[in-house]
């Protein structure tokens, strides 16, 4: 069925080259935290009413089933899964508390990490079969492991978001003139941001960008200076606003995204999950149990919001419930695989394309790069 097997002497050799060129890209991760990893912020023990944003229902616009295709019954497989300690494991949370439980077909083995190129130096070498990472890095990893590995489901959209305490920042065109905050140059907040200004007729030159090392930085300045500007994913919003009410959400750049692409465009894509192929091959019934699984847990970290943040708090993701149950409806877990996985994925790797295709591995990944259960 499938022709893409690769020897672990070829993972070990590429991982070195694919380390080298994501260093290049200036981080990997999903947009906070060292190299662009995710990692708890500081928290208070405050809680607010309302955070002011406009978020999207993840679950009924993002989720899809996988195509009617039935579940297989499998012999028990033990899944090593890896995923950055953020948003997209708090998809996974609820699947990790029924492993421990014994509730599971498969047998999973969790790891989680705060920057995507430890995951991929893993997945590399044999020592995960599953791992959760940024959308363009997963395209570059397809390239420099010459197609040995496949997207099965995209697990977060849009986490982004532009905070102030100016409310004269409205629209984007408002950011003219400013100091921009943020992490990770060449990760997912500083590709969306530049993909925005081009679409509004502004450049890099129109604003300061000021790239900081972690999401707590950005955070910090903006509870000290109310005139700051800061790009930040979820849950460091949330945090930094709980910090200071006199911050809001100014703009959501999902929301803009969508807007300059109008109805029938791509989306803002975070992350995805991709399998070695090499696994896949072996084990494709197990992966097809492990999507099922993945789909009933992210619904279930949208639909029950409080145990779900309690879960997040149990696996060391985010340090207060309170931060953890408000932040989670701004993070935009979804499950979409099929079809639907690979229109939006193609369409925001496309857009990025005409930004920087070394952004996404130097091309567009071929078809055999999105897998769609038959």
């Amino acid at each position: 069925m499938m022709n893409r097997k690769k020897t672990k002497a070829v993972w070990l050799v590429l991982v070195m080259a694919c380390a080298l060129l994501l260093a290049s890209c200036g981080g990997v991760g999903e947009g906070a935290g060292p190299a662009g990893g995710e990692a708890a912020a500081d928290r208070t023990d405050d809680e607010t009413d309302a955070i002011p944003g406009g978020a999207t229902d993840a679950v009924d616009e993002g989720t899809e089933s996988m195509e009617e295709t039935a579940v297989p019954a499998v012999e028990p497989v033990t899944v090593r899964v890896g995923s950055l300690k953020g948003p997209t494991s708090i998809g996974l949370v609820r699947l990790m508390e029924e492993n421990d439980s014994g509730e599971t077909q498969n047998q999973y083995e969790f790891t989680m990490e705060t920057a995507a190129d430890t995951l991929l130096g893993m997945m590399a070498q044999g020592e995960l079969d599953i791992a959760l990472v940024p959308a363009n890095v997963a395209s570059v990893f397809y390239h420099k492991t010459q197609g040995g590995i496949s997207v099965i489901d995209i697990n977060t959209l849009g986490v982004i978001y532009m905070v102030s305490a100016d409310p004269s920042i409205k629209d984007v065109e408002d950011l003219s003139g400013k100091t921009i905050c943020l992490t990770g140059k060449g990760t997912t907040p500083d590709l969306a941001l530049q993909y925005l200004l081009s679409a509004h007729g502004l450049s890099v030159d129109d604003v300061t960008l000021e790239y900081k090392s972690e999401a707590t930085e950005v955070a910090a300045l903006l509870a000290e200076d109310p005139d700051a500007v800061g790009l930040l994913p979820q849950p460091f919003v949330t945090a930094a606003m709980m910090q200071n009410e006199s911050l809001a959400i100014v703009l959501d750049m999902t929301e803009q995204w969508n807007m300059v692409q109008g109805e029938g465009g791509s989306t803002l894509v975070t992350g995805v999950t991709i399998v070695r192929n090499e696994f896949l091959t072996e084990h494709e019934d197990a992966v097809r149990l492990f999507m099922a699984d993945h789909k009933a847990s992210a619904e279930y970290a949208n639909t029950e919001t409080a145990a779900t943040a309690e879960l997040v708090v149990a696996q060391g993701i985010i340090e207060k419930a309170p931060v953890a149950e408000a932040a989670i409806p701004y993070c935009n877990i979804v499950y979409i695989d099929g079809a639907g996985m690979k229109t939006a994925l193609s369409g925001y790797l496309s857009v990025l394309e005409g930004q920087n295709a070394e952004f996404i591995g130097g091309s567009l990944p071929e078809d055999a790069f999105y897998y769609i259960a038959e």
